[in-house]
């Protein structure tokens, strides 16, 4: 199985790579997001849910995305995990996800794990102007997570744009790559895909080979 991160700020595009690189590998392909992992704090009342940042690395369990990936790369499957935004608590679900060909993981922390990046064969950073991030975020938090205007120009200024100078912005470093202007973009999307294509054929010839030494060694 091999293993894309995609990272980049809140509102960069790393969903909507995900989503077109995916649809156009003509191989067996899952993305799993690092939102779907929020530690789960179901414990508190909502009014403390509400104001824990949501925006650094701590808040993910980055232990249980790496088991789970380590489980599907062992070949067998894990329970879905989800997020349930408006009230703040984790939604998982027993359906069952299984070993696909390629694995895409994406998050605004995705390569903040050392163990998630070395399982990783290609880093990818959204490189994208913190303003349009920022009006792509209004518009999907009120569409999506049922956030008032107020509720995400709150958040942004609180915990959204500190995390993104503190930690997010400095991820490009750990990237094999950069792209520019979001998750639209055909070149990058066909970089990729012909990057994927040719690492599954080499893995698929090495298998080959493998098996060829071992009846050799037999006769």
């Amino acid at each position: 199985m091999i293993v894309i991160g995609i990272c980049g700020g809140s509102g960069s595009g790393k969903s909507t790579l995900a989503r077109l690189i995916s649809e156009a590998l003509t191989c067996s392909s899952r993305i799993i997001g690092l939102d779907c992992y929020y530690k789960d704090h179901s414990e508190l009342p909502f009014e403390e849910r509400v104001h824990i940042n949501y925006d650094e690395p701590d808040v993910f369990d980055f232990d249980e995305l790496y088991a789970d990936i380590k489980l599907l790369m062992d070949g067998k499957p894990i329970t879905t995990k989800g997020y349930d935004y408006p009230n703040h608590r984790r939604s998982d679900s027993p359906d069952l996800i299984y070993p696909t060909d390629v694995l895409i993981l994406e998050g605004i922390h995705m390569f903040r794990d050392k163990r998630l990046s070395s399982l990783m064969s290609l880093k990818v950073y959204m490189h994208v102007d913190v303003d349009i991030c920022l009006l792509r975020r209004v518009k999907r938090d009120m569409r999506q997570r049922g956030r008032s205007i107020e509720n995400i120009t709150e958040q942004y200024l609180a915990t959204v744009k500190p995390m993104y100078e503190e930690y997010i912005s400095k991820y490009i470093h750990e990237a094999d790559f950069a792209i520019m202007g979001g998750g639209k973009n055909p070149k990058a999307i066909d970089a990729i895909t012909a990057y994927i294509s040719a690492k599954l054929l080499a893995e698929k010839f090495d298998r080959e080979d493998e098996r060829a030494k071992e009846k050799a060694s037999e006769g």
